[in-house]
């Protein structure tokens, strides 16, 4: 206990890094998931082409190389923001790519018929999706958009290597200030652990309330 309670401030801006990073390009991840999983379903071409290459490109790249290309090349090009912000940007980025084909796994679910009706009433194709298949594939996929953000928290550990405050990050002052590096990250370890919990918490919750019974 000695650990956490002598560096209780430490653990705590780590914690609230990992939190953060968690919370803001989860946000992030599920609106560009959901706007690439409309592309992808589109009558247009181009934007069934765009949101393929998305998926291809993010989910085949390594999360650590998305880093570098994201931190180390957006500044080439004038892009000049706060180190976390970039971190947000390619946790969110990556993840949306996942969250698209949850998503449109989802749509997939929805019998064709539906879609087909709404047409015929005179509904776009965005109407169409918004009102009709959206709410009906969210409901289905609720489950595996949690896990996907539950990997996003532990994936969210990489920041600690681009100068991010993130909680994984804080083992490196507390093995120079000598503290044993086994109880280290085992308060580390019970960090993640309430966080992605809580997570798994909450979407079990809303899958109980909103879900599809299969």
């Amino acid at each position: 206990m000695n650990v956490l309670l002598d560096n209780f401030s430490l653990y705590g801006k780590g914690f609230l890094g990992t939190l953060e990073l968690t919370l803001y390009a989860g946000v992030l991840a599920l609106v560009v998931g959901v706007i690439i999983a409309g592309f992808r379903v589109s009558p247009v071409k181009a934007l069934r082409v765009f949101g393929t290459t998305w998926v291809a490109v993010l989910r085949n790249t390594p999360l650590t190389l998305l880093f570098f290309a994201v931190l180390l090349g957006l500044p080439r090009f004038g892009v000049r923001l706060p180190f976390t912000t970039f971190a947000v940007l390619a946790l969110a980025a990556y993840t949306s790519a996942f969250i698209c084909e949850a998503v449109r796994s989802g749509i997939n679910t929805v019998p064709l018929g539906q879609g087909e009706a709404a047409r015929s009433l005179g509904m776009t194709f965005i109407q169409t999706l918004n009102l009709v298949v959206l709410p009906q594939a969210g409901r289905a996929v609720i489950s595996p958009i949690g896990s996907t953000l539950i990997a996003l928290a532990k994936n969210s550990a990489i920041a600690g290597s681009f100068s991010v405050t993130e909680l994984l990050g804080t083992y490196k002052p507390l093995n120079e200030l000598g503290y044993s590096i086994i109880w280290s990250f085992v308060w580390i370890a019970v960090g993640y652990l309430i966080i992605t919990l809580s997570i798994s918490a909450l979407f079990n919750v809303l899958e109980k309330r909103m879900g599809i019974a299969r």
